[in-house]
């Protein structure tokens, strides 16, 4: 085009001025405003992505950058996200199982339904057993979660599953927490949490016991949701050669990630240590 029709000559047909020209050729070279802004916004959504360990959507990533000061629409950053090939992990159906309850240690009742809602922590504690797959073989996980906050009070892992293993994370939890007398904790029927061990260690904590009807895993609704977000963020996105190699994993998310930094919806997007301590 230039070879054809020289920029001088085409300006003088034009009735232009070449440095007009020119001037309106170096705008058109340069990224307008919005361009400019979509691309510090990027970087921000990168970061904010990068630092939950590539696990957050545009709902969470949203309220992040609102908490640092920049409002902008679930939209335009759902569209950035995926102009950038950038994507939340999302949760599919999760059962497992776990519970051995045929036995005949003594089951208590179910009391969650009959419970005003938690306003404060250590008031109600749920217990459950998962388990994650290495090459060594199975890791079995004991976790205690704090109905009111969500933050995972005490954890234990075994290569057993067995009542020593909850009792380890009935330890951690009392350990950190020191509930009160009166603490509801609520389990399935399994016979780790049935057994006299457990059931003294609960009696000397003064601590009611409560458990899930048979068969009906929406009675621990809570903490099989933690299990979703465990395997979901985790679990599913790592092969483990060995158990020590998840135990480490495992450690990090629950104690430096999920408790400390990672925004719960249902606490109105704050980590439950944040959650905790804004409303305690």
């Amino acid at each position: 085009m230039k070879a054809q029709h020289p920029i001088r000559s085409s300006c003088e047909a034009l009735e232009v001025s070449p440095s007009g020209y020119y001037d309106w050729f170096n705008r058109q070279a340069q990224p307008g405003p919005r361009a400019q802004e979509n691309a510090r916004l990027l970087q921000k959504i990168v970061q904010i992505h990068q630092d939950s360990r590539q696990t957050y959507g545009s709902p969470r990533i949203q309220v992040a950058l609102s908490q640092a000061g920049h409002a902008h629409g679930r939209h335009r950053i759902a569209r950035l996200m995926r102009q950038q090939g950038l994507c939340g992990r999302a949760k599919g159906r999760f059962r497992v199982c776990t519970t051995d309850s045929h036995h005949d240690q003594p089951i208590a009742p179910n009391r969650l339904p009959h419970l005003p809602a938690a306003s404060a922590p250590n008031q109600v504690w749920l217990g459950d057993i998962t388990y994650i797959h290495t090459e060594e073989g199975w890791l079995y996980l004991a976790g205690i979660l704090d109905l009111y906050s969500r933050h995972l009070a005490g954890w234990a892992m075994s290569e057993h599953i067995n009542t020593e293993l909850v009792l380890a994370a009935w330890g951690m939890a009392l350990a950190q927490r020191q509930p009160p007398a009166g603490l509801v904790f609520h389990s399935d029927r399994g016979v780790q949490y049935a057994s006299y061990d457990h059931r003294h260690a609960l009696q000397n904590a003064q601590a009611i016991a409560s458990m899930s009807r048979k068969g009906n895993c929406y009675d621990n609704a809570a903490m099989e949701s933690f299990w979703s977000t465990l395997k979901h963020e985790l679990i599913y996105r790592r092969h483990f050669k060995t158990r020590a190699e998840a135990r480490l994993a495992i450690f990090d998310f629950i104690e430096v990630f999920y408790n400390r930094r990672r925004l719960h919806s249902s606490l109105g997007y704050l980590s439950p240590v944040d959650f905790e301590n804004q409303n305690n």
